[in-house]
């Protein structure tokens, strides 16, 4: 028999001064069998640190071909393409081909940095690729902050993070841009 997935409801203030963008988000959150807590809280980070009311949960770990999440315009024209961890060359590549914008997260610590170390080179050339990764302690941090039901805070203000629970307290999110997507 097949492991259904978990669903998860997070309430989600987010205050985003730094682009001026303030919304309480009620989401639904299928984590497939095979995602850990880290991944999908790495999720809902990607989410507070793109928010929009346009952003949409991709269909999961399971569908091929698609992001983990996604904007589109009301035209079908993907503007934005958001990946987690660390895929190959091909399918980044594929994803700048495709999208306006695409922002790769990484969150595995050396293992990102050795995998970085590999393809930087090869994909400096993208101009609309962003890479960023995020701390594995702030990775850490993050998990403890998961329930079945969450009340999340996130503020961003002067490229700082803090993401907070009011029952399981508050975390700062280090992030490192590795790669900033050049200006159209």
């Amino acid at each position: 028999m097949a492991l259904k997935s978990m669903i998860h409801k997070v309430q989600f203030q987010i205050a985003d001064m730094d682009r001026h963008y303030y919304a309480d988000h009620s989401l639904t959150v299928a984590r497939h069998p095979s995602e850990t807590d880290a991944r999908m809280m790495v999720r809902l980070l990607a989410f507070a640190l793109n928010a929009d009311e346009s952003l949409a949960f991709g269909r999961g770990v399971s569908t091929e071909n698609e992001p983990d999440l996604w904007r589109k315009d009301l035209t079908g024209n993907i503007e934005l393409w958001i990946q987690l961890g660390q895929p190959d060359e091909k399918t980044i590549r594929r994803a700048c081909a495709r999208a306006d914008q695409v922002i790769l997260y990484t969150y595995s610590g050396q293992g990102a940095e050795i995998w970085w170390d590999s393809l930087a080179g090869k994909l400096a050339t993208l101009d609309n690729l962003t890479v960023v990764d995020i701390s594995p302690l702030s990775v850490e941090a993050l998990t403890e902050l998961a329930a079945k039901s969450m009340t999340l805070n996130c503020m961003i203000e002067d490229g700082g993070v803090w993401m907070t629970d009011p029952h399981r307290g508050a975390v700062e999110v280090a992030l490192e841009v590795l790669q900033e997507a050049r200006a159209a």
